[in-house]
């Protein structure tokens, strides 16, 4: 791990390989220990594996923000490309979004359109939330101080896997609770604010004009597999990808079938 010094925060972050760069940007409420799986397919096919704790996360800082502003998918993406220019990565990377990482590769596509040679949206959407769906996510933003991380976990857990995942792989539901216990209450609650206020790019999804990899869990309950499709379609050089077996959580509950459809996209870009 190194740490790089990025305007307001320090940011930690897994550099390991050479090659093509993919920067991996993880989902809420976790950290950058989501992608291990992904990291070392990555580096032994050849590419270089770039790999963040967002603000607040994981051994990364929260800066000066305000949990009670909230951070917006706008500020994740401007940290990530002060961090790759801190970096010196000069060649356009594959961007990998996870869920809220997702959300971030929109605005980051929106900014920086110049650094990127593709992305991977996986297990995202690219509509903003219901008005319920913001509600939700503040009364989280609103309350988790007293709830505490573990509960957070709790709540989570069970629209993030699959059933049989639940039932038959505690370790992978085990890795998972101890990464949002781990989380900041403050990080949890300034970025279920970002999400609440979301952007939402379904209506200039013709704009996204490189090559896109959607990846979808084929049981996720939160960005469903249908909508994926849907927006993939709706891009001029996009594929969906269906996880089997997978729930929200398709790359560590189906990793070896996530690895093969990252590694052959990032191969196909070279």
């Amino acid at each position: 791990m190194a740490t790089f010094s990025v305007g307001d925060v320090e940011l930690a972050v897994t550099d390991v390989g050479v090659g093509r760069p993919v920067l991996l940007v993880h989902g809420f409420p976790l950290d950058r220990r989501l992608w291990n799986p992904q990291i070392d397919a990555l580096v032994a096919a050849g590419s270089r594996a770039i790999a963040p704790d967002l603000r607040g996360y994981g051994r990364s800082s929260f800066g000066k923000c305000d949990a009670s502003d909230g951070v917006g998918m706008h500020q994740y993406a401007d940290d990530l490309a002060g961090l790759l220019d801190v970096m010196s990565v000069a060649e356009r990377v594959v961007f990998v979004g996870f869920s809220m990482g997702g959300y971030i590769a929109w605005e980051f596509f929106d900014r920086y359109r110049d650094k990127l040679a593709g992305m991977v949206l996986c297990d995202t959407r690219a509509a903003a939330d219901s008005p319920e769906a913001a509600a939700n996510r503040m009364k989280m933003a609103n309350h988790v101080d007293t709830w505490g991380s573990r509960h957070v976990a709790e709540l989570l857990i069970p629209k993030l896997f699959a059933s049989d995942t639940i039932r038959h792989r505690p370790e992978l539901v085990e890795s998972v609770r101890e990464m949002i216990t781990q989380s900041p209450t403050a990080a949890i609650a300034a970025a279920q604010r970002g999400m609440a206020r979301r952007t939402d790019f379904s209506d200039r999804l013709a704009e996204f004009d490189l090559p896109v990899l959607a990846i979808g869990g084929e049981h996720d309950a939160i960005s469903p597999p249908d909508e994926m499709q849907r927006m993939a379609a709706a891009m001029p050089d996009a594929k969906f990808t269906r996880i089997a077996g997978a729930g929200h959580m398709a790359p560590i509950e189906n990793r070896a079938a996530v690895n093969a459809a990252i590694v052959d996209f990032v191969a196909k870009l070279s």
